[in-house]
């Protein structure tokens, strides 16, 4: 198809669009099912780049486009394009704030877009980058900033320019770095500090969903606790994948195979384990005394594991969940008979000392139960013969590590376990 090289009178912008289509419409007629894979290539990367320069052009035109906006009564040009484009608003939101930022400010960046040398997701991050530096910065340092991200864009993703663009005054203005660093992290600091919240969403089947967000170095340290109970050689970007041979703190390796479970499960119920070893003296004053869960039972479903327990807040468990909590002493079970009268509260200091934990670490060295290798730093300490809920003794006799897998199966209705003549422990599901 042979077209004409001459360019219509009018506006480019809008003259050329019907050329563009019928080239775009021809394009789409080939079936690139029979591409050869140098063409496979050209046509990928080419048409993405294609794409962009499309788009440095869209959302320039809606930068200017407020009056477009006001003839059909919508609130803003990113209003009006989400409407008329049948885009998300979020995006649509995006792009109009992009294009008023290449238009009003950013133009080295602009052209780069509009010329296939950054990609549109290049010169959002780019311009997020230049717009976060201090307002007293000279001009010429941001025209040299400008300049070396879109130099820098050759080789890096968007995420990777994120992250150059916040030393790039360091490249680009040493003289000034340290200060706008300073500046830069106490402001961001502050506003992730207004930011926070934490939500509970109880699901109504045992579980609560929480949702939160916090300051970037409270999430680093709760990273850390977390990986200190889970493998150390997880590696942080593996997630999901898990690709390494790991020591997993609920693999059943009591019976001779590893259960690969996805790393966000550990991190959810290392989270867990570390909210049940959290000190009740550590923790403020509530309800005018320390903060603690009081988890009322009666006597003969604490000493039998059946039944259920109630737990300060109107939530419930189960009585062997109970019973495993009372090992570890993060709770006060107040123990009923009779008709609920109160026979006991029960002690809120932790039954093993530091000290006895520490004879039972150099002791056990793994967790107790046959053929498991969890450290016994991870583990949690248990009643072997006398349970704590029947005046069980706190004793290096009586006491063994388990890890919070075979901890939950000892107090498991649904298993069995007998002491081997080497100590360990052997589980085994009744049938």
């Amino acid at each position: 198809m042979s077209r004409s090289a001459v360019v219509p009178r009018g506006n480019p912008i809008v003259a050329r669009l019907d050329e563009l289509e019928a080239l775009v419409d021809e394009a789409a007629s080939g079936n690139p099912v029979f591409l050869s894979i140098r063409e496979k290539n050209e046509a990928v990367t080419r048409l993405f780049r294609l794409r962009d320069r499309i788009d440095g052009l869209a959302i320039a035109v809606v930068a200017v486009s407020e009056d477009v906006a006001a003839e059909h009564g919508a609130r803003s040009s990113a209003d009006w394009l989400a409407h008329a484009t049948r885009s998300d608003y979020r995006s649509a939101v995006r792009s109009a704030r992009l294009g008023e930022a290449l238009v009003d400010r950013w133009h080295q960046l602009h052209d780069a877009l509009l010329h296939g040398a950054v990609t549109s997701d290049q010169a959002e991050a780019i311009a997020a980058a230049l717009g976060a530096l201090p307002r007293d910065v000279d001009p010429e340092i941001l025209d040299k900033a400008e300049a070396h991200l879109i130099e820098e864009a050759t080789r890096h993703t968007p995420r990777q320019l994120r992250i150059l663009g916040r030393k790039v005054l360091e490249v680009v203005a040493p003289e000034t770095y340290d200060d706008h660093e300073r500046r830069l992290l106490e402001a961001e600091e502050a506003r992730a500090r207004r930011r926070v919240f934490l939500n509970f969403r109880y699901n109504h089947d045992g579980t609560t969903d929480i949702h939160g967000r916090v300051p970037d170095s409270i999430a680093d340290r709760l990273r850390i606790y977390l990986e200190s109970f889970t493998s150390p050689r997880q590696r942080p970007g593996d997630a999901d994948l898990d690709p390494e041979p790991s020591w997993d703190p609920h693999a059943d390796s009591h019976m001779g195979r590893e259960r690969r479970r996805p790393y966000s499960e550990r991190l959810g119920e290392a989270f867990c384990a570390l909210l049940e070893r959290i000190p009740a003296e550590l923790l403020p004053q509530h309800g005018g005394s320390s903060t603690t869960m009081v988890v009322t039972i009666d006597y003969e479903q604490l000493r039998d594991g059946l039944g259920a327990a109630e737990i300060s807040g109107g939530g419930r468990i189960s009585a062997g969940e109970a019973r495993r909590l009372a090992c570890m002493a993060t709770i006060i079970p107040a123990v009923l008979g009779g008709p609920s009268q109160v026979l006991d509260v029960g002690r809120a200091s932790r039954l093993f000392t530091p000290a006895q934990r520490l004879a039972m670490t150099l002791r056990d060295q793994e967790c107790r139960a046959e053929g498991c290798t969890i450290p016994a730093t991870w583990c949690e300490a248990h009643h072997l013969e006398r349970p704590w809920a029947a005046g069980g003794r706190t004793d290096l006799a009586d006491g063994a590590l388990l890890c919070s897998h075979h901890h939950h199966r000892a107090h498991d209705l649904g298993y069995q376990h007998q002491v081997l003549p080497n100590g360990q422990l052997r589980f085994q599901r009744l049938r």
